[in-house]
């Protein structure tokens, strides 16, 4: 009798223990992204300080700043695309779940 509600307590905690996955998954992969968009903008601030030294006029500065600004907003819009796509995987997967515990309770 304690074997049979041992596995009925650990069937019924398994969507739960699912969505922690996903949701462990989903947070590290957003980790990871906003990391690499950290890296890449201060990259970008370095190798703009570098280029800065190389500027003769005002029109070299002011097209070194339309580059870098150009670059950062590239990197930052490639980062919000991942993250939403991050997010929108993850929300995908816990409807999944979601789904398969009430259609367990409809059988």
């Amino acid at each position: 009798m304690f074997q049979d509600m041992n596995k009925t307590i650990t069937d019924s905690m398994g969507p739960f223990k699912d969505l922690v996955n996903i949701q462990t998954k989903m947070l590290e992969e957003l980790t990871r992204q906003q990391m690499e968009c950290t890296k890449s903008c201060i990259q970008a601030t370095i190798q703009q300080t570098k280029e800065l030294q190389k500027c003769q006029s005002p029109t070299d500065l002011i097209e070194l700043q339309r580059s870098y600004a150009k670059e950062l907003e590239d990197t930052l819009k490639s980062a919000s695309d991942q993250n939403m796509q991050a997010l929108q995987d993850a929300r995908e997967e816990i409807e999944d779940v979601a789904r398969s515990a009430f259609d367990a309770f409809n059988k």
